[in-house]
């Protein structure tokens, strides 16, 4: 069982335990969020520090502009 910490950008996304430590470039998906794995480094014997590139989210408008119109 291995360490492994994820990260985005230098903020901890998330640890889990896992049995076998991901490889750079491969796509995984974390927390219903899709990315890419861009480093891995061993910090010690079982424990890896992983960096991974998030897709951008993309935002919806919450009221669209036909619905503003009707309001007035």
């Amino acid at each position: 069982m291995f360490a492994v910490h994820f990260f985005d950008k230098n903020t901890l996304f998330i640890s889990k335990l896992l049995n076998e430590v991901p490889a750079l470039g491969s796509e995984i998906k974390l927390k219903g969020r899709k990315g890419r794995i861009t480093e891995v480094s061993e910090l010690e014997e079982n424990k890896f520090r992983v960096q991974v590139e998030f897709e951008a989210i993309k935002k919806q408008p919450l009221v669209s502009a036909i619905d503003k119109k009707k309001r007035k």
